[in-house]
């Protein structure tokens, strides 16, 4: 029996085992026509006064079922990754030149234009602000008492004038807005608005990547409005 099998095996372009070493496979593979020559081999060979179980068989066919549906299913799953990866690129695409509210600690001022965005309160605050910081020297260009707010989110936009009322140089700035939350003053992440430069198809763990103008760069994914 082991021999018949064996022939069947080379015959399929399988490879097979001698004396604890292996030979080089032609097929890397065993698709459902080879399981079921070698299982009629295996029937025609068995050893009459020891038969095989039917459940040994059954057993033979479950675990290649398995092992069939496991690669097809790995290989759907990596056609439907592939088309949704060319969406997204469609959609990003599309980004280009708009504008968008995604998370960053900085924003844009354009010559005689305006800042805005929004943050997350978790909880209502009767002191909450927000503090325009020039990226460069550290100083606090506008600091805007933005009052009481009720939790949920908080839109603000500064006019992009210092505190003066002179319009501030066009640059980048740090945003910060704050809230007293639970007796102590607590530092909120910022949505800014923002227009999309451009968008860096990524791979592996990079992914797609939207190129905010004068910010550098966001995953799509973080994207939270576009506006």
């Amino acid at each position: 029996m082991t021999s018949s099998i064996t022939d069947t095996f080379n015959s399929l372009g399988l490879a097979t085992t001698s004396s604890g070493s292996s030979t080089k496979a032609e097929k890397q593979s065993l698709g459902q026509e080879e399981f079921l020559k070698l299982l009629t081999t295996q029937l025609t060979h068995q050893d009459p006064m020891k038969p095989m179980e039917n459940g040994d068989f059954l057993g033979q066919m479950a675990q290649f079922s398995t092992v069939s549906g496991i690669q097809e299913l790995q290989a759907s799953f990596k056609d439907f990754a592939t088309s949704m990866n060319s969406d997204q690129a469609l959609q990003a695409a599309g980004l280009v030149g708009r504008y968008v509210s995604a998370p960053s600690q900085e924003a844009l001022l354009g010559a005689g234009g305006n800042v805005s965005g929004d943050f997350e309160l978790p909880s209502s605050s009767t002191n909450v602000s927000l503090k325009i910081i020039n990226s460069k020297t550290g100083e606090t260009v506008r600091e805007l008492d933005l009052g009481t707010q009720a939790a949920g989110t908080t839109a603000f936009e500064w006019d992009g004038k210092d505190k003066d009322g002179n319009f501030a140089d066009p640059g980048v700035y740090k945003v910060e807005a704050s809230a007293w939350l639970d007796g102590k003053n607590t530092v909120l992440a910022t949505n800014i608005k923002s227009k999309v430069g451009s968008v860096t198809m990524g791979s592996g763990s990079t992914g797609l990547q939207v190129n905010l103008t004068g910010l550098g760069s966001v995953k799509f994914n973080q994207i939270k409005q576009i506006l």
